[in-house]
């Protein structure tokens, strides 16, 4: 049971929460990539497809090492595994910058030991901070993961100015030391709250102390029941859509509106707003109206839009309607981490919270295969973009269908077991 209990001798959870964006931010760098794509090809002769497998190899890595991250946190604690992220994430991009004509060195580096970074280091403020803000679950979730989509606001510019300055290579290794030093520092004041512990004053809301009274699952007893995987399913097809958009961004803007290759550009740069004010205003929403109703309006609301886009051949409208959809694509990020705690409970989350990340990879390959195969035989995205819609429409069963396991919660006053 949650006791009210001081912060005496406890750190301040705000500062707590600023080094988890601080991590979130240097993490989030990795949707940047697309600023190396062109120089790499250009500099070595890779394929664009052989510079995007570094981007794919790193957020396939990222879901399955969020899992273990969830995992190793139950023994060691935050702290540990996030400066574990901090090398291997640091290291993994500084090292890319050996690669010279090898692009399996690319791979191997960014892709996949970056890749074991990221996800270490994206689990531990969540997991973290959930703990201690029982009051804003989602609020905070949204806060933590809007670093992550805006980090490549911040890192995009910085390294093509670096690009033209030292050649995409030394780049990487520049940006590898800032990366470890940010990570690092973030982490470094990560901890767990005392058992039982919850704000001084704070008087929970009838739904609040309901969620408080649930037990914590553990991550087999969250498997036993049908809810982890409806909640996997959900963000699996929430990211399908935003990540269908974010891979074919300019080419889409060109061939819908009409606008030459840097006006779709600048498209780019104004999604990836959307994705991180999505990651924090729709989690903040959720605490006010609930997380079903925050999916089943996301997936309802991108339905439409994605069924209208085709025929929005203003790039201003086209634009606007992307930004939307990509703020939903955030939202799914920023909201789900508390939806999983409102269901198992906050003391298991980073291990079941962690492995339904791998929805995150899964769809990171099956969104852009979809829309760029479906483009490639019609030759149009028209029809790639009504079969995202119907997606979307079917999606939205989930959110109606979906409730906590009532059936296994502890009585009030009951100790939580793990």
């Amino acid at each position: 049971m949650l006791q009210d209990t001081t912060n005496e001798g406890l750190p301040n959870r705000w500062l707590l929460a600023g080094g988890g964006v601080l991590m979130q931010l240097a993490l989030g760098a990795v949707y940047a990539w697309s600023v190396f794509r062109i120089p790499l090809s250009k500099t070595f002769g890779w394929s664009i497809q052989d510079v995007t497998w570094a981007f794919s190899l790193a957020i396939l890595a990222l879901g399955f090492a969020a899992f273990v991250g969830g995992l190793w946190m139950r023994k060691v604690g935050p702290r540990v595994v996030g400066i574990t992220a901090a090398v291997c994430y640091g290291l993994g991009v500084g090292l890319s910058g050996l690669a010279g004509g090898n692009i399996w060195i690319l791979w191997l580096s960014y892709g996949i030991l970056g890749g074991i970074g990221l996800g270490l280091g994206y689990i531990v403020p969540l997991a973290t901070l959930v703990r201690w803000f029982p009051d804003r679950r989602g609020f905070i979730t949204g806060l933590a993961v809007a670093g992550f989509g805006g980090g490549a606001l911040i890192t995009a510019p910085v390294a093509q100015q670096l690009i033209v300055s030292f050649g995409p290579l030394k780049t990487l290794a520049i940006l590898g030391v800032a990366y470890f030093v940010m990570v690092l520092l973030g982490s470094s004041i990560m901890r767990n709250p005392p058992e039982g512990w919850r704000p001084k004053g704070w008087q929970p809301s009838a739904k609040q102390q309901e969620q408080l009274e649930a037990r914590d699952y553990t991550l087999k007893e969250a498997l036993s029941t049908w809810q982890w995987y409806a909640l996997w399913a959900m963000l699996f097809l929430n990211v399908t859509a935003g990540i269908s958009i974010i891979s074919q961004a300019s080419p889409m803007a060109q061939e819908i509106s009409g606008v030459n290759a840097g006006i779709a550009a600048g498209m780019v740069g104004l999604i990836s707003i959307g994705n991180g004010i999505g990651r924090l205003l729709w989690a903040w929403f959720s605490d006010a109206i609930g997380r079903r109703n925050v999916f089943l309006i996301m997936f309802l609301l991108q339905a439409v839009l994605f069924f209208i886009l085709p025929s929005q051949h203003e790039f201003t409208m086209l634009a606007t309607i992307c930004f939307v959809v990509i703020s939903c694509y955030g939202g799914g990020f920023g909201t789900m981490p508390a939806f999983a705690a409102d269901f198992f409970g906050p003391k298991w989350v980073g291990s079941i919270y962690g492995l339904m990340l791998t929805a995150w990879g899964f769809a990171g390959v099956f969104g852009p295969l979809l829309v760029a195969g479906i483009r490639q035989s019609t030759g149009k995205y028209d029809h790639a973009l009504i079969v995202i819609a119907l997606i979307m429409l079917v999606s939205s069963v989930l959110p109606l269908i979906v409730r906590a396991h009532r059936a296994e919660r502890q009585p009030v006053g009951a100790g939580a077991r793990g």
